[in-house]
């Protein structure tokens, strides 16, 4: 093997790796986003410094009143073309970031999940497009038995 194709096969090898890598960071990114214990920063790890807009495009349904904080049903459903994640944060929840979907665009976006819920909060929802946030939110009480008090 002479020095150019030394060389050569290095750069490839170099240029495979990165490749290899690069979902390897991202992953750490969405890990430090789980594990994020504020609204800030798992939002942060999420979707970055992108422009963020409300959205009535975007159908949430959660109950009003959750009987069990235990076992919360959420629905996220929109016609918003180019969704390429969802993303369910609980504002009073340790750990604020509970789901976060992946869409592909061949796919309509229409996700339904379970989230634990430890007190009254804010449930918000982000709908990730290449090149804006979109988001709703809805209070959520927490009740011992659903008797709403």
């Amino acid at each position: 093997m002479n020095r150019r194709q030394w060389l050569r096969a290095a750069v490839r090898y170099s240029a495979a790796t990165a490749v290899l890598l690069s979902p390897l960071r991202v992953l750490a990114n969405i890990r430090q986003a789980f594990d994020a214990t504020s609204v800030d920063d798992a939002l942060k790890g999420v979707i970055g410094d992108k422009p963020v807009q409300e959205s009535d495009l975007i159908k949430f349904k959660i109950p009003d009143i959750a009987e069990n904080g235990a076992v919360v049903p959420v629905s996220v459903s929109t016609q918003i073309d180019g969704v390429s994640a969802i993303s369910i944060v609980i504002e009073n929840n340790p750990n604020p970031l509970t789901t976060r979907f992946e869409i592909s665009p061949a796919v309509v976006a229409d996700v339904s999940t379970r989230v634990k819920m430890g007190q009254t909060s804010v449930v918000r929802v982000y709908v990730e497009t290449p090149n804006t946030i979109f988001t709703t939110a809805k209070e959520v009480k927490v009740t011992i038995g659903g008797c709403g008090g």
